[in-house]
């Protein structure tokens, strides 16, 4: 390598940023003693120089190197002033926090990581922004218009016919026009992708020969994952992007700002440990006086979100997947942590404020697993107004519901109007319920209707990993089954809840593959499969092909109906519009539902009336929702409103397939299979002239 020159250069911005000879390096190392920038050659990885930063200011260690150019490859040594936590990072090579390309996959090598630890690490990449076109816009979705849709980026293409073999499982795959076009007409608009950004299976998993399939293991914030680049991971993530942009859809990816690779005590030194230990890691003492790591994620190690450092760590991350990838929102994972301001949780802690307050963030869409393991853990509904949350309550009342677990009827219509018992009425909007059947780490729906237990044995775990409580049934026999008997009732309980996750209000939530009735052989903690578990299954037997119809048909129904979407009651004065007349529940017999009757053991079988505002639309919506949850058929009376009007039946989940739905107009009775839902909506007849 040429001779190098080595001047004081700046301490902002953070990380490597080129210059019009050089590039500027800056790193937050409080503790340290020195700081050595190694760099290291571009094809083979081998060391060719190491360079002292020069100057350091207050917590800022920063150098400008000249010559060094987009592509050179770069990582730290540190040396501390003491060695804290039993850690001895001073042989280790680490990760810049705030690279934003990293040279390939980081995996986990013990041998490797043993001495010298720069054979195993992952080498920062120096990036010109300029070098990539600016990210394009995305739809200007309304809140009540989303539909989300939850995949990986490896499983959605992995085994997709039409995907080339050298993009299947690849950001570029993700972005193929067969697959965007299978979303498009699923009638998703919204795709959240599980974690993209760079991240390390655990020691423990590789040891066992498999690895982190998820990766919810994260060892930096703002590079992406090599695994699914071919050659340029930023090029082609951002690439992808803009392929949903310019189809219409939202991206929003899943962030993990709660804890790193680096794990607890003992856990590998790959970057924030080596740089800023007590900075980066919320710690607690321990009975014998030891200080420790806390543990509210349940991974070894929490961020420590409250101290400054990170919060501007994390928010630069934000907005580097906001402004120069163009994502357009996140999944916060374990989202609790952000909020721990110190050690409780706050909607008010400065992170979450910081996040509010951001100008470039004002239209992002924000999305909170409003748990962790930590104290005070669960913050349903705890969050500030603007965001939504993952409603697990959702979840486990309609997966109850629908098994026919009894006494449940009250609780499920709660849900079905948008869990205001937790999302309260002016003070959050109706969409902040992110309503969910299926979530990555769980049964898939067709896993949900087809197993009783879980199945993790692959897991190599002793079937011990995993939710044990899962809500689920088999209806007759455990697994896959011949019986049509079986099979019938399976796929129409799949048929009821696909229906009340889209007809609910709140932001429906669709997990990517139980369109396609993937199954994971009863896996519920999938986590560690990088196989055909996990990947997609995209050719079809017609009891699938049905069920993806039917799918599309609900999705459809939910998106043209502006109140199935979103009510605007009268007594909920979030906003000042309006768009429903009434609202009546009904019993079977037609009368209407009094207090009492919610309570009742054996009552599964509800109608619901919902009429929209005449004001609201020249022709307003007039719908009648009828929900039997039991085995037996029920004679439902009809609301009879005009002698020359009818209901014309919309859905109805008896059916196995779209196309068999009859096409009818009652009055007054209809008679309601077990098990099914039926949607009508009113019309009035024009007297003929």
């Amino acid at each position: 390598m040429e001779s190098l020159s080595v001047s004081a250069g700046v301490a902002y911005p953070l990380g490597a940023t080129l210059t019009h000879a050089g590039c500027n390096f800056a790193v937050y190392c409080p503790d340290a003693r020195a700081v050595l920038l190694c760099l290291f050659n571009s094809d083979t990885e081998e060391p060719v120089a190491e360079l002292l930063l020069p100057e350091r200011s207050g917590d800022i260690w920063h150098g400008h190197i000249e010559p060094v150019a987009a592509g050179q490859l770069y990582g730290y040594r540190v040396e501390r002033k003491e060695v804290q936590l039993n850690e001895a990072p001073s042989n280790k090579l680490l990760i810049d926090p705030y690279a934003r390309k990293l040279s390939r996959p980081q995996q986990w090598d013990a041998r490797q990581y043993q001495h010298d630890s720069q054979f195993m690490i992952a080498k920062s990449v120096v990036v010109d922004p300029l070098a990539y076109p600016p990210a394009r816009k995305g739809p200007a979705l309304e809140d009540n218009q989303r539909v989300i849709y939850e995949t990986h980026v490896k499983g959605l293409t992995r085994r997709h016919p039409e995907v080339p073999e050298d993009e299947q499982g690849t950001y570029l795959g993700a972005a193929h026009p067969s697959v965007i076009a299978h979303l498009v007409s699923l009638g998703v608009t919204s795709v959240q992708f599980m974690p993209m950004a760079s991240f390390m299976p655990e020691p423990y998993i590789v040891g066992k020969g498999m690895t982190n399939y998820w990766g919810y293991n994260p060892v930096n914030f703002f590079a992406p994952e090599p695994r699914y680049a071919i050659k340029d991971a930023l090029g082609e993530i951002k690439a992808m992007v803009d392929a949903y942009h310019d189809a219409g859809l939202e991206v929003i990816v899943d962030v993990v700002f709660n804890h790193t690779a680096e794990g607890g005590k003992g856990g590998p030194v790959l970057s924030f440990k080596g740089m800023c230990p007590l900075q980066a890691y919320m710690m607690e003492q321990a009975s014998s006086g030891e200080l420790v790591y806390a543990n509210h994620s349940g991974c070894g190690n929490t961020i420590d979100t409250a101290h400054p450092a990170m919060t501007t760590l994390i928010m630069d991350a934000l907005r580097f997947w906001y402004s120069v990838i163009g994502v357009d929102g996140f999944r916060f994972d374990l989202a609790v942590c952000l909020g721990r301001d110190p050690r409780m949780f706050r909607a008010s802690a400065g992170l979450l404020r910081a996040i509010h307050q951001d100008p470039m963030l004002q239209a992002a869409v924000l999305i909170a697993e409003p748990w962790d393991i930590g104290p005070d853990g669960y913050q349903l509904g705890g969050f500030p107004t603007g965001w939504l949350e993952v409603n697990d309550q959702f979840r486990d009342t309609v997966r109850a519901f629908w098994r026919g677990d009894e006494g449940l009827t009250a609780d499920f219509a709660t849900r079905l109007m948008g869990s205001r018992d937790i999302f309260h009425k002016g003070a959050r909007r109706i969409t902040a319920s992110v309503n969910h059947i299926t979530y990555h780490d769980g049964f898939t729906l067709h896993d949900l209707v087809s197993y009783a237990e879980r199945h993790n044995h692959a897991n190599g775990e002793d079937n011990e990993d995993g939710h044990g409580h899962n809500i689920s049934a088999n209806y007759g026999e455990e697994g896959e089954t011949r019986d049509s008997r079986i099979l019938s009732l399976r796929e129409r309980q799949k048929r009821n809840m696909v229906t009340t996750l889209m007809l609910s209000q709140g932001t429906p939530h669709f997990l990517g593959g139980d369109e396609l009735s993937k199954t994971q052989d009863g896996n519920n903690n999938a986590y560690c499969q990088d196989n055909e578990i996990n990947w997609y299954q995209w050719e079809l037997n017609k009891r699938q092909q049905d069920f993806l119809d039917f799918c599309r048909h609900v999705i459809t129904l939910r998106r043209r109906s502006n109140l199935f979407s979103e009510l605007r009651l009268d007594d909920d004065h979030f906003t000042v519009s309006r768009n429903v007349a009434s609202i009546q529940w009904f019993k079977p017999d037609g009368s209407n539902k009094a207090s009492e009757d919610w309570q009742t053991q054996h009552n599964q079988a509800f109608g619901v009336e919902i009429r929209g505002c005449a004001q609201a639309s020249d022709n307003p919506e007039h719908w009648f929702l009828c929900v039997n949850a039991s085995d037996n058929d029920v004679r439902f009376n009809m609301p009879v409103l005009t002698p020359r009007g009818g209901w014309t039946l919309e859905l109805d989940t008896r059916y196995a397939s779209v196309a068999d739905q009859p096409l009818i107009c009652i009055q007054q009775i209809f008679l309601q299979a077990g098990k099914s839902v039926a949607l009508f909506s009113y019309a009035h007849q024009r007297k003929q002239p």
